[in-house]
């Protein structure tokens, strides 16, 4: 990796501590911090001189950082991606749907390869075991006043203007429903940066006995929940899969038996699917999302959905299946 020489005038110097590489797609100078005596940070340590003699890898843990190939050992102990410890709230595959013990494994295939006349007899399977459900989902778009200096900032992007509309979307359709008040529990799914939870509080000002819950499945840099210091407001975050989260032993639901409000912006299908269902927690409320605007009719049908997709899909939620478990799994629905 070879940092690339711009010229001083067009683009500056980096500022002192900080790395001397220069991001061309970015157009600026890197802003990690360099080490004492170091011209760049470890990730572009490789554009030194000095440091061409050491060989830096991808990290097999997580690829979008690497690592040098000498210490990779060392590094693997302490990478942030290692496997850790499971806590008491994992249960493997508990929002997966349900297994059938006594089925012996067969070899999955991709749906592509299946023959067509296997193919014909699945859609019409599936039409007819998806016939009445409510599959026209109606949009809500709304408003929050606890948004609007931040909605009219003339220095939004539009990126930024699209997702505070987003939120203050979410939190118009949760106040519409009564559900943004005092002793609540607001679960937040693929909570990211924990924007939308920050925005729930600032929503809910001096409210008394609130909860927050932000579930990522990946570390999450500028995290914005851990700034919140307000004493009648506790933000707690998990770093799970949802589809291995058990709603009941996560300790402060068990022991203060708040009502849950399971919120999240851009969760894709199949992790809403996954998302803990009602039955999860005796004091379930609400899930919503920028996709399912229209409270229960949707929420139901992508439930169904899901219970009936669930059985076909591998744990990456490829559409993977046994041939012979095709029609033997679907007379079950029928």
């Amino acid at each position: 990796m070879a940092a690339s020489a711009p010229a001083p005038h067009a683009t500056g110097f980096p500022a002192e501590g900080r790395c001397g590489f220069y991001v061309a797609k970015k157009k600026r100078f890197c802003r990690m911090v360099a080490a004492a005596g170091r011209r760049f940070c470890g990730e572009h340590a490789g554009a030194a001189e000095e440091e061409n003699a050491r060989k830096r890898i991808l990290c097999p843990l997580d690829p979008k950082h690497t690592v040098y190939e000498d210490q990779l050992a060392k590094h693997l102990k302490k990478c942030n991606s290692r496997e850790k410890p499971k806590p008491d709230f994992f249960i493997q595959d508990i929002n997966a749907g349900l297994k059938d013990e006594t089925e012996i494994p067969e070899q999955l295939v991709p749906i592509s390869s299946l023959p067509e006349e296997q193919l014909e007899i699945l859609i019409k399977k599936l039409k007819k075991v998806s016939e009445g459900l409510n599959s026209t989902l109606k949009d809500q778009i709304m408003s929050h006043p606890a948004l609007h200096d931040a909605l009219n900032d003339p220095n939004n992007g539009d990126s930024a203007t699209k997702h505070l509309k987003q939120q203050a979307s979410i939190l118009g359709n949760i106040e519409k429903l009564k559900l943004l008040g005092p002793r609540r529990c607001f679960v937040e799914f693929g909570a990211g940066k924990g924007k939308l939870s920050h925005w729930v509080d600032v929503a809910l000002k001096d409210a008394e006995e609130v909860h927050f819950i932000l579930v990522e499945k990946v570390p999450t840099r500028f995290k914005v929940d851990g700034k919140h210091r307000k004493e009648n407001a506790v933000f707690q975050r998990l770093q799970i899969d949802i589809q291995h989260l058990c709603l009941n032993r996560i300790p402060v639901l068990s022991r203060e038996k708040l009502p849950v409000v399971g919120i999240g912006k851009h969760l894709c299908g199949a992790a809403t699917g996954l998302a803990p269902p009602p039955a999860c927690t005796d004091t379930c409320l609400l899930f919503l999302s920028v996709a399912f605007l229209e409270m229960q009719s949707s929420v139901a049908c992508q439930c169904r959905e899901m219970d009936l997709l669930r059985p076909f899909l591998s744990q990456g939620g490829r559409p993977e299946v046994s041939p012979s478990l095709w029609t033997e799994r679907l007379c079950k629905l029928l």
